[in-house]
């Protein structure tokens, strides 16, 4: 199996390191997010991943090849000319990915979420797509009917809604689980050929486009630890729970 650590992203909510550093190189008990996710990856006999760059690229292209991949086979998605978010950015790295189902994560985000019990239950269910995801209160939410297929999505600060779920009756409407997305999944290279979107796009915005014609499943591991170290103000406590 093989993996995508999305690191391309400019860090504006982690200055003043991304001022001068890849928000991926941040440390965290003296390793960075990067060096961890590729740790944590391996737990699971995960070897060969390819890692999306853009903002001080040259910075992780190094790091990489001075500490040989810390132990992985590392390939590069080079996004230097544009930054592609998240979908855009899937959609290129999918070269990388022939066989099989793979794993994409956030290289901000840290988890002790079983990532074995997560693809017995993709195979299980056998969906386009299975998305990690917790009952932590947020802003942001996917939408998952009670048996977790993917339904639509929910701004709750603006009321903003999309997916299947804008044409759902208000009975409808209430038996959806507003989920929080950790930015762990598991997808099917199937994928690839259904994406009609260019250029830089969202990756929510695939699965909305997607989930109303494809299965797309959610993992609640709500007992997991997780931390998005997306401010500098989180490395505090991810280096509580990640020594």
């Amino acid at each position: 199996m093989r993996a995508l650590i999305f690191a391309a992203g400019l860090g504006t909510r982690f200055k003043p390191w991304t001022d001068e550093h890849p928000k991926a190189l941040a440390l965290v008990n003296g390793k960075s997010l990067l060096q961890r996710n590729i740790e944590y990856l391996q737990q699971y006999g995960i070897r060969e991943v390819i890692v999306n760059i853009h903002h001080f690229a040259e910075q992780i292209i190094r790091a990489v090849e001075e500490n040989k991949g810390w132990g992985s086979a590392v390939a590069f998605s080079d996004e230097r000319e544009e930054v592609l978010e998240t979908g855009g950015g899937l959609k290129k790295a999918g070269w990388y990915f022939q066989d099989g189902p793979f794993v994409v994560i956030n290289a901000d985000i840290l988890t002790d979420l079983d990532l074995g019990s997560m693809m017995e239950a993709h195979r299980a269910a056998q969906p386009l797509a299975t998305l990690a995801v917790t009952g932590r209160v947020t802003d942001r939410n996917f939408l998952f009917s009670p048996d977790m297929e993917l339904r639509g999505w929910r701004n709750l600060k603006t009321g903003e809604e999309k997916g299947a779920a804008l044409t759902m009756s208000a009975p409808e409407k209430a038996l959806l689980l507003p989920k929080a997305f950790s930015g762990v999944h598991i997808i099917e290279p199937l994928i690839f050929p259904l994406i009609k979107r260019e250029g830089r796009f969202s990756i929510v915005d695939l699965y909305l486009d997607l989930a109303k014609g494809h299965p797309i499943r959610g993992f609640d591991h709500s007992r997991s630890r997780l931390v998005d170290v997306g401010k500098p103000e989180s490395v505090a406590l991810a280096e509580s729970l990640f020594p």
